[in-house]
């Protein structure tokens, strides 16, 4: 018997695939050897098409994908400091890390400065503290921003920060249009999921739009908004409804931000998404690639879309952090691998890895450099990224694709129907009636009774519990973060132009006042004066004012 050759291992010779091997450009590649550890030669893909890079992108958003490049290995780093988290981004970039993802602390998050009585016992433990241009100068200081890939998690806020980073690059003559990177802005998912809002949605979804805007006329390279599913399954949705109510956000967005007057494949572009990847393996690459499918299909089909880009459903991926458990925490480095195979095999273009001691504490150093390490150990030992979309084809991959795409569709009938044929109000509506909350909260009860019952394991919980579980050590943030930050704002308040920071808040408001104006500029100027993250905050909440959740029963 003749042993075969890598021309006769699967790959479909016909025209289709003819053509798209004239879009795989050979030229592009990462320079090595494609082939298995025993020197196999693996061809780039195997099985039908549609192909990576052609419609509707089931199999891959771009034609070589990791072939030519690598996921970015994005870690996410944020506590105490300003100063404390600079020196870990800089090792995490020493040690291969190719983008930082900034975790921003309580009070940041919900738009107070560290000397407001909310945020007493808070600054700095679950991310960095920001309240000032000058925090975020030292956050940023000695990393050159224009070669640097930079994600920002913060919503309510979003304008605020966007506009310090801005400000601080422009200090070190870094123009906008130079900034490569994603604020999150994300501000539907908070209502549904993770309550770190401000404004009632639709203002808040005019500081988005206004975002859009400015950034698609300043900062071509800049994402201005990161849909995100992550904290809707982190507080407990099934994977199907984090995919149907995130693809449901975005298409929200889309209708708000041509409503706006912002041409879709102006904007569409540049909007990126941000998935959960949890401990069930062949269900979490199924999510992934129907994703794919149902944003491309929607925006052609209903938004219009013609450019290839807008149809493009490109997305960071982060393993479970609510997998972790504060039990023999050393087993979630294995569970963080698994996940982080699943985001690589399901096609995503960044990756975050949850260092094992999360559920106890933020991560120590050592515990990060282990989820960097897990990384690249997916990325260089398994051989996943040298096939695109090596399950395509299997029969409960296509099933289980098929499976996720059937119910997301469901539930943007249900929307549809609320919104009275927009999505963007049935947003709206999902937001006021308590739908999406009501939905998370009974997927979540389910899980839960399922744990309690025994008829889901987890392992380390409710069996094989027999292990160490000595003291951990585990990061602390002491008292002093807090001191140090209240003493910092205090002196950054005692130097600046007091009649400069008033006119420019006033400028704030004035712009809040006018659904015609375009908010970023007078926030980029506000924050150059030293006005703080909760000043400009509140000259948007005096007109804007501020959201109450109604209760659910």
């Amino acid at each position: 018997m003749t042993a075969p050759t890598s021309s006769d291992s699967g790959r479909p010779d016909n025209p289709e695939y003819a053509a798209w091997r004239e879009r795989y450009d050979e030229a592009n590649l990462r320079d090595k050897p494609f082939e298995t550890m025993s020197g196999v030669p693996v061809e780039p893909i195997y099985g039908d098409g549609p192909y990576p890079g052609e419609y509707p992108y089931t199999r891959g958003v771009y034609p070589t994908m990791y072939r030519s490049r690598l996921w970015t290995m994005r870690m996410f780093a944020g506590f105490g400091t300003a100063e404390d988290t600079n020196a870990r981004f800089k090792d995490i970039l020493r040690n291969g890390g190719t983008g930082l993802s900034t975790a921003f602390d309580m009070p940041t998050l919900m738009g107070r400065d560290s000397d407001s009585p909310w945020a007493l016992g808070e600054v700095g433990h679950c991310g960095v503290a920001v309240d000032t241009l000058a925090d975020m100068r030292d956050l940023f200081a000695d990393i050159d921003l224009s070669a640097v890939s930079t994600s920002m998690t913060i919503n309510g806020p979003a304008a605020v920060i966007l506009a310090m980073y801005i400000a601080v690059a422009e200090e070190n003559g870094v123009t906008p249009d130079q900034l490569a990177g994603t604020i999150q802005a994300d501000i539907f998912k908070e209502y549904q999921a993770q309550k770190e809002y401000i404004y009632p949605p639709r203002p808040s979804v005019r500081i988005i739009t206004d975002m859009i805007r400015y950034t698609t006329a300043e900062m071509p390279r800049w994402h201005p908004l990161s849909i995100s599913g992550y904290h809707i399954r982190e507080a407990g949705s099934t994977a199907a409804q984090e995919l149907a109510f995130t693809l449901a956000n975005g298409f929200a967005y889309v209708e708000a931000a041509t409503a706006a007057g912002v041409d879709v494949d102006e904007f569409a572009g540049r909007l990126s998404f941000f998935f959960n990847s949890h401990s069930d393996f062949f269900e979490e690459i199924g999510k992934f690639r129907a994703a794919r499918r149902i944003w491309a299909r929607w925006m052609k089909e209903r938004y219009g879309a013609k450019a290839e880009r807008s149809m493009l459903c490109r997305f960071h991926t982060q393993t479970a952090g609510v997998s972790l458990t504060a039990q023999q925490p050393e087993i979630n480095i294995a569970r963080v691998a698994i996940q982080a195979l699943a985001g690589a095999l399901g096609g995503t273009q960044s990756l975050h890895t949850d260092s094992y001691d999360e559920a106890l504490a933020l991560p120590t150093e050592k515990a990060a450099r282990i989820a960097l390490r897990t990384q690249q150990i997916v990325a260089h030992e398994t051989g996943a990224a040298d096939v695109i979309d090596p399950l395509g084809g299997a029969p409960y991959v296509e099933w289980m694709t098929d499976e996720m795409e059937r119910q997301a569709e469901a539930i943007f009938a249900h929307l549809d129907d609320i919104g009275n044929g927009s999505i963007l109000e049935g947003v709206y509506a999902g937001i006021d009636n308590g739908y999406f909350v009501g939905e998370i909260a009974d997927a979540a009860y389910r899980f839960e009774r399922e744990v309690n019952a025994g008829h889901r394991i987890i392992v380390g919980v409710n069996d094989f519990t027999d292990g160490d579980d000595g003291e951990q050590h585990i990061l602390r943030i002491g008292p002093e973060a807090e001191e140090y930050q209240r003493k910092r704002l205090a002196d950054v308040k005692q130097a600046r132009d007091d009649a400069a920071v008033a006119a420019s808040l006033a400028a704030v408001t004035t712009a809040a006042e006018d659904p015609e104006a375009n908010l970023m500029p007078p926030i980029i100027e506000a924050v150059k004066t030293y006005a703080t993250l909760e000043e400009v905050v509140m000259a948007m909440e005096k007109v804007f004012g501020t959201y109450v959740e109604k209760a659910v029963l």
